[in-house]
């Protein structure tokens, strides 16, 4: 029944034929089970294990790379080799990929956990009235009609409309739905406002919910997925993860990458059609697999295996700084989202606030004994608790956050008559310091009777007995106790005076101050002598009161979120406050937080859900792009907005930590969920906040711009690397040489000896204007056309230097043969002519050895380029980051291993060099700091330097995508 809410107990009743003193008969609970179905949320399948792994497959780049180990291993078999020989290189490429498919196997399987979560706000048990008699079932037996008895402390079952309340009033806990910071009193009354949102439904108790004051009876009109909590279910399911930024430039570049690999491998292969006869090969087909192979390892060499290794684990290093941070990252990629975040859509309870209401302002008619009676009455006047767990380290409270207020002003008020209070309090422990001043007063009063808070008198009585002396405290709304007072407390003796117009009219101006302008939540206390001996409270007791102060309460901002607003303004980031509060509320907190007073008023940019929904199309547009504050949302409102500022181009960070707030969180770019928030709200989300500080998301969106800034660098740092291993194998076919690296060789140089400095690019230290500046563009490309210019001529050095040390060997090592060049490239008819050196020297493993040494060397070189974009190394030394020195150091120090330690230089057909060797591969390398110095001097001058355009779509990935 859909419109429950807006219909009478009678037609509710009569809609599904039940009798309120009876409950539904067996025959009807058979027939509404089979008509609505039953009260359990429908468990989606999950998706099977093996289809999740394939996933992780499906990348171009990483099916070239398969491909590529099968027909190696294939063509080593065919080639003579051994099994276990054949199977190295392939198995060295398997382990990268099962190794990254692992870890987004991991990732998805967190994501489906927030449904299975889901299901722990389902209660477990209802009392449930049917054939006339009542009885605890399942909750999964309910059906829609059936009649259900609530109390205190209970989870709500199903949807239900209220049909009758057995005590003063009822009092439900919706935060998780809602996100109201206070408990919502229930009513039996229709709902007549159009437009309804949960807020509105005082009628109906949604499930997942608890009852926290109360007691009544209702009937079920939703059950499973026709519930609140199912449509967040459903939300949820209908969300799709978003992409992030990196992975789609990635993706896009590596499409890019795949084009130029394909096109070059083929065309190696048919330049050298020419020598698939020559008889070094031994028939054409033979010579046909030899280029064949060459083909293959250029794609290999083409192929930045170690790259989404390294992305992943600086992604890693970055979520550790992030943790002392106090943000725990769920999901990887979500780090680098962050650093180009255009909107924050913040929860206002418990992330712009501290989430404790406390009591910020008191109007009392005297100094002292009016402070200690506000004291007893706070302490005796409340049925809430607070207590410390010694588990969590933390104070946590029990009841109505207002009469936890109440407890707090009564500690902090202290006790009479201890002048040295602060330090004596202090010796205590934190379990007897979390209430010892309200224990105090209830040592000293006896409660002997209590009158309830009811909905029209709004206020709550309690008689206490000490010493042969009855007095009554009162708590409530101003406007009652003001009403019921005749005399006020004052003066330092503590008399009483009759309470004049004048005093009352000062009081009531002091309240509408107190609750307009200020906003606050107020209360007024007072007190009664009562008759000596008089054991229970009646209504009638409750007048000739006597007033004893107005207390007004708020949950306070936090110190720090006023700075760390502006610090988003001046990123370039808005911030817009959703909560489920009213409009004044919201707007009243962004004042007193003091970030938004460039705005003046609020016009403008605060609406509430309904106002936004109402507004047409292009208004609506216009508002999206002012808006400040969204008041009384709840979670379908939460979603529209991610949404709405999706379709405009904005990336989006969504706060929450409701049950509610899950499927907008999961819709998000990136969701970042309280620590102290719900299960369902953590695992939906990318980010969880572990001391529910909004200062922290903004200090994350800073460290998310360092780590993309870092992530370019390296990336950069790879291409220019595998461009160098592309021209090196690619000039040696074009010139007809020996091959210049074996596969193996490739391999080692992309995985360790790139690696390992790329990883320490990711620990170059935070730009200090880091956040002032606007967030980059979702389509901006990875490599622009000016950078991939220059990383092509570094690329193409490395390659040719690689090349020109191969030939050094041949043609001018002391120790080498000394050929002409002639012979060199006619290596592959040796066999067949009669020459002054043997044919096996083209088989020594010296000039691939010195070409290996050259490309390892001058990558190490490379790697110091890249301690910043255009900024010299005489500006930015390599101390700067010991990690990349440290690094180097270590990758020499394993290649040096493989060099000189016999079972290594053979899995790797390396020898040992001599210092000549070691000279020539010095001379080479070093020049690639001079040319890439060059090209920073053109960077860094913008007179001097040229704009180079390199626009071509199927060159670049430059093209425009939209992001969502």
């Amino acid at each position: 029944m859909e419109d429950a809410y807006a219909r009478s107990v009678s037609e509710v009743l009569e809609f599904f034929g039940v009798d309120p003193t009876k409950g539904l008969t067996d025959i009807q609970v058979t027939q509404h089970a089979r008509l609505y179905g039953n009260n359990v949320l429908p468990q989606e399948k999950s998706t099977p294990f093996w289809k999740l792994v394939l996933k992780q497959f499906d990348d171009l780049l990483v099916k070239i790379l398969i491909a590529a180990a099968f027909i190696s291993f294939f063509l080593a078999l065919a080639n003579g080799d051994t099994i276990l020989s054949a199977f190295i290189e392939p198995s060295v490429i398997l382990m990268i990929l099962a190794a990254n498919a692992a870890v987004g196997v991991i990732t998805e399987t967190n994501a489906e956990k927030a449904l299975e979560e889901l299901r722990a706000y389902q209660a477990d048990v209802a009392t449930v009235l049917r054939n006339g008699c009542f009885s605890i079932l399942p909750a999964a037996d309910l059906v829609p009609g059936d009649i259900v008895e609530l109390s205190v402390g209970c989870k709500i079952p199903a949807d239900m409309r209220m049909t009758e309340i057995l005590s003063d009033h009822l009092r439900v806990d919706q935060a998780i739905l809602t996100g109201e910071s206070c408990s919502v009193e229930k009513e039996l009354d229709a709902t007549t406002a159009t437009n309804a949102v949960y807020q509105d439904k005082t009628s109906i108790l949604f499930s997942g919910t608890t009852v926290v004051a109360g007691r009544a009876r209702a009937v079920v009109t939703g059950v499973g997925s026709n519930t609140a909590m199912g449509s967040i279910r459903d939300s949820m399911l209908m969300t799709e993860d978003e992409v992030t930024p990196l992975k789609k430039k990635l993706d896009e570049f590596g499409t890019f990458l795949a084009k130029i690999i394909a096109g070059i491998c083929v065309l190696v292969w048919v330049v050298n059609i020419g020598h698939f006869s020559d008889p070094a090969h031994g028939g054409f087909l033979r010579g046909a697999i030899h280029y064949f192979k060459i083909a293959v390892a250029l794609a290999v060499a083409a192929i930045p295996e170690g790259l989404p290794a390294v992305v992943t684990t600086c992604l890693a290093l970055g979520t550790k700084r992030m943790a002392r941070l106090n943000a725990i990252v769920r999901s990887l990629p979500s780090v680098e989202t962050l650093g180009c975040t255009t909107v924050i859509c913040s929860d206002k309870t418990g992330t712009l606030t501290t989430n404790m209401m406390s009591v910020s302002k008191l109007e009392i008619p005297a100094q002292f004994p009016c402070l200690l009676h506000i004291a007893m009455c706070s302490a005796l006047c409340n049925e809430s608790v607070i207590q410390y767990n010694p588990d969590k380290r933390i104070y946590e409270k029990i009841g109505e956050s207002t009469e936890v207020a109440l407890r707090l002003l009564a500690e902090k008020i202290g006790l009479p008559g201890f002048d040295t209070m602060p330090s004596a309090l202090n010796m205590l422990s934190k379990h007897e310091r979390a209430s010892y001043c309200n224990r105090y007063w209830e040592s000293q009063f006896k409660k002997v009777s209590v009158l309830e808070f009811s909905r029209d008198r709004k206020m709550m009585s309690v008689l206490c007995s000490r010493k042969q002396m009855e007095i009554m405290f009162s708590k409530g709304a101003p406007e009652s106790i003001l009403s019921r007072c005749i005399n006020i407390l004052c003066n330092d003796d503590g008399s009483t005076v009759p309470l004049s117009a004048h005093i009352r009219a000062q009081l009531e101006a002091k309240f509408i101050s107190f609750a307009g302008k200020e906003t606050l939540r107020c209360l007024a206390l007072a007190l009664k002598r009562m008759p000596m001996g008089q054991q229970s409270l009646s209504f009638d007791d409750e007048n000739d009161l006597t007033f004893i102060g107005l207390v007004g309460m708020l949950d306070p901002p936090r110190d720090e979120v006023r700075n760390a607003i502006i610090s988003c303004m001046n990123a370039g980031i808005r911030v817009i406050v959703v909560t489920g509060d009213n409009k004044t509320t919201a707007e009243s907190l962004c004042q007193k937080i003091g970030a938004f007073d460039h705005l003046g008023d609020f016009t403008g940019f605060s609406y509430t859900a309904s106002e936004f929904e109402e507004l047409p199309a292009l208004q609506k547009s216009v508002a999206l792009q002012r808006m400040t504050i969204l008041s009384r949302v709840e979670p379908s409102h939460k979603r529209m907005l991610v949404e709405a500022l999706q379709n405009q181009n904005e990336v989006v960070a969504m706060t929450g930590d409701g049950v509610n707030d899950a499927p907008a969180l999961k819709k998000a770019n990136i969701g970042i969920a309280m620590g102290s928030g719900t299960a369902v709200a953590k695992s939906a989300s990318d980010m969880v906040l572990a001391d529910d500080n909004f200062a922290t998301v903004v200090a994350a969106v800073a460290e998310g711009r360092a780590i993309y800034n870092n992530t370019k660098q390296f990336i950069r740092y790879m291409i220019s690397s595998n461009i160098g291993e592309v021209v090196c194998i690619f000039v040696a076919a074009m010139l007809g040489i020996p091959d210049t690296l074996v596969p193996v060789q490739l391999l080692w140089v992309n995985l360790v000896t790139d690696g390992l400095p790329a990883t320490a690019i990711g620990f170059n230290k935070q730009d200090s204007d880091v956040m002032k500046s606007k967030p980059r563009k979702v389509n901006e490309a990875v490599v622009t056309g000016w950078l991939f210019f220059r990383y092509l001529v570094i690329g193409a050095y490395v390659g040719l230097a690689t090349v020109a040390g191969f030939i050094w060997w041949f043609l001018y090592n002391d120790n080498g043969p000394k050929l002409p060049y002639t012979e060199l490239m006619n290596f592959d008819s040796c066999s067949t002519r009669e020459t002054n050196y043997p044919c096996s020297i083209f088989s020594d493993r010296h000039p691939s050895t010195v070409s290996m040494t050259v490309l390892v060397v001058v990558e190490m070189f490379n790697a110091l380029n890249n301690l910043s974009e255009n900024q010299s190394l005489l500006v930015i030394p390599p101390w700067s980051n010991p990690w990349l020195v440290a690094s180097i150091i270590f990758t020499m120090i394993l290649h040096i291993l493989i060099l000189y330690v016999q079972p290594l230089s053979a899995l790797f057909s390396v020898t040992p060099l001599s210092w000549a060797e070691w000279t020539i591969v010095l001379y080479l390398s070093f020049p690639v700091i001079l040319i890439d110095e060059i090209l920073k001097f053109f960077s860094r001058n913008s007179g001097i330097r040229f704009t180079f355009r390199f626009r071509r779509a199927d060159l670049l990935p430059k093209r425009e995508i939209r992001d969502k």
